[in-house]
């Protein structure tokens, strides 16, 4: 795990902790050989590529993923963005986390 990964969400605001660390778990747990890495001020998980990163923000952490989302299930249409390659989810609290759901993004989003 990235230094810089932990120090940036350990200087993150208290209520924003809990859903970094647990997406950054479940992340880990979920796809195979992840690597972190701190870039564009913030951080972002690789496998052969970038698939996900953390944004710490005022009154939510954005979860955002780069990928093909035409493929992506997504039953509540709870990713939001207009980009072809980028798209997010804005989480408030760690129980809007619906853990199967996104290991199973995470999983499609690194599938070789």
């Amino acid at each position: 795990m990235s230094i810089e990964v932990t120090e940036y969400i350990n200087n993150a605001p208290e209520a924003h902790k809990e859903i970094m660390e647990t997406i950054r778990t479940l992340i880990h747990q979920s796809v195979e050989g992840v690597e972190e890495e701190f870039k564009w001020s913030r951080p972002v998980f690789t496998k052969t590529k970038s698939f996900a990163y953390l944004l710490a923000n005022k009154h939510h952490v954005n979860l955002g993923f780069y990928g093909d989302f035409e493929k992506l299930n997504d039953p509540d249409g709870i990713l939001e963005g207009t980009g072809k390659t980028m798209r997010h989810i804005k989480l408030k609290n760690a129980s809007d986390i619906n853990s199967s759901l996104l290991s199973e993004w995470f999983k499609f989003l690194t599938k070789e």
